[in-house]
């Protein structure tokens, strides 16, 4: 998912990313009702839900188990579970049941590789599948339906792009580990439980047992039921080591509220509770105007010493949340937010410099690597260009701009893309033909915040100028994955 500084346009991925369903409020699993929200039930326990609109502009989105006693039954067997009921009619014919892959050569195959061949087939009717996905969990489970928007075109992107990350990460222990612990601590604020998690794997696997024919068969079934159960069992294990040290969510009332154009605010808030993040991390956050709609968004500076929070929002077409926040919100206004996630960190171990491209809101989280390395009062280089599309969206020039002017090691070099660049110092034309006329760079670590596209092409330049992957920094991990970078 895209690094999550504010807007709610095209989704991100992060990490932040969604799981294979993103639950909003179940009665019985609810832990606080949502701040000013007119139709939260006061109880013990109170969850929110997924949005429906798209996620942020610099998202993972990322998004969520809460009781740890429970582990999640086996899953094995659900296909058949599945079948004993009536099902949804299909909006495709699903044919026989295949017997897997054919041939001598298929009983060699490996988990990941029978897992990567049914996902392939079901990727040519992604849209049939995840729409039969939720039509069957709802049927067989109504009381799961409250727990999810009402549109739900959005969601079903989301599982989609979840099981691509998962599958494709599948011979990556530690990356795949830490994408689904991400995705079991932020799932806690929408109350999920791992009761929840068998209801998903059944109607999951007769889903893929449906529109993947051809590869479906008793071996990938059984690859399945061992993938699932390890997937369930991360998340719900993530989610129980969470709920000993960390509230589900916390309440943030907004101290400070500044237009710095018609369509992006900073805004400032005070959490109830102490708030542990890092530099370049970002969070989900819930307005009292839409309760139960989440948006990803990147912190704009810092752990400071005041415990305060900064984002930055940029309100887009469409944008129920973005719109809210920089239209409508005001100081004394309480927000929620969700953990910290995010691994677009700071290694202060390391002796290279920081090639940093932020563009538009995506500036925020670079802000904040900066005050990072100033806090440590050790001096390393940090170059950074800061994209836009006009001056006009050239926002924090300024606060940029002095911080330049306070440290000799930070160089900033606002770019602009469209029409002629009269801000002070700044550059004409794309992001990566700037970073590629002042490079190259190859004792500097690639930090990328902004857009998924931007994400995209600043990898493949930062790549091209000889940056090693394992040194390029974002939080875009889903959205790049299933783009194949």
């Amino acid at each position: 998912m895209t690094t999550m500084s504010g807007s709610d346009g095209a989704s991100a991925g992060g990490s932040g990313g969604r799981g294979w369903f993103t639950p909003a409020s179940d009665a019985a699993s609810a832990e606080r009702p949502a701040p000013g929200a007119p139709d939260a039930v006061p109880s013990q326990q109170t969850a929110g839900t997924a949005a429906p609109e798209p996620e942020p502009e610099h998202e993972p989105e990322p998004e969520h188990a809460h009781e740890p006693e429970a582990a999640p039954e086996p899953v094995a067997g659900a296909p058949a579970a599945a079948a004993e009921r009536t099902a949804p009619a299909g909006p495709a014919n699903p044919g026989p049941a295949g017997s897997g892959p054919a041939g001598p050569a298929a009983d060699q195959l490996g988990d990941s590789e029978l897992i990567g061949a049914s996902m392939a087939e079901l990727e040519r009717s992604a849209d049939s599948a995840t729409a039969y996905f939720y039509a069957l969990l709802f049927v067989q489970y109504p009381h799961l339906r409250e727990m999810f928007p009402a549109a739900m075109d959005g969601q079903r992107d989301r599982l989609f792009r979840a099981l691509l990350t998962a599958v494709r990460l599948f011979d990556d222990g530690k990356l795949l580990g830490e994408y689904l612990a991400g995705l079991g601590r932020g799932h806690r604020k929408y109350g999920t439980v791992p009761a929840h998690y068998p209801a998903v794997g059944e109607c999951l696997m007769a889903a893929i047992a449906r529109y993947a024919p051809d590869t479906w068969g008793p071996r990938t079934e059984a690859a399945w039921v061992r993938a699932y159960t390890a997937i369930s069992q991360t998340m719900i294990d993530a989610a129980a080591e969470d709920e000993r040290r960390a509230p589900a969510w916390w309440d943030a009332e907004i101290v400070s509220h500044e237009l710095r154009t018609s369509e992006i605010a900073v805004i400032t808030v005070r959490p109830d509770q102490p708030y542990p993040f890092r530099a370049g991390q970002y969070t989900s956050l819930e307005t009292p105007w839409w309760p139960r709609v989440w948006r990803h968004y990147s912190f704009a500076s810092a752990p400071r010493p005041d415990g305060l929070l900064t984002f930055h929002v940029k309100s887009v077409p469409a944008g129920w949340v973005s719109t809210a926040l920089v239209q409508r919100a005001r100081p004394g206004d309480v927000l929620r937010l969700g953990p910290p996630a995010g691994s677009m960190l700071v290694d202060h171990e390391a002796d290279s410099g920081l090639l940093c491209l932020g563009g538009g809101t995506g500036i925020a989280p670079i802000k904040a690597l900066i005050e990072d390395v100033v806090s440590r009062g050790r001096a390393r280089p940090v170059e950074v260009f800061y994209g836009a599309r006009t001056d006009h969206d050239l926002y924090d020039l300024e606060t940029m701009l002095r911080l330049q002017d306070s440290h000799r090691w930070l160089s900033v070099r606002p770019v602009v893309a469209a029409g002629a660049a009269s801000a002070a110092e700044a550059l004409a034309g794309e992001l990566p033909d700037a970073v590629r006329r002042y490079g190259p760079w190859p004792a500097y670590d690639g930090y990328l915040s902004g857009p998924p596209g931007m994400i995209r092409t600043g990898v493949e330049t930062l790549r091209g100028l000889g940056i090693p992957t394992h040194r390029i920094r974002h939080d875009s991990l889903d959205e790049l994955v299933v783009q194949g970078a």
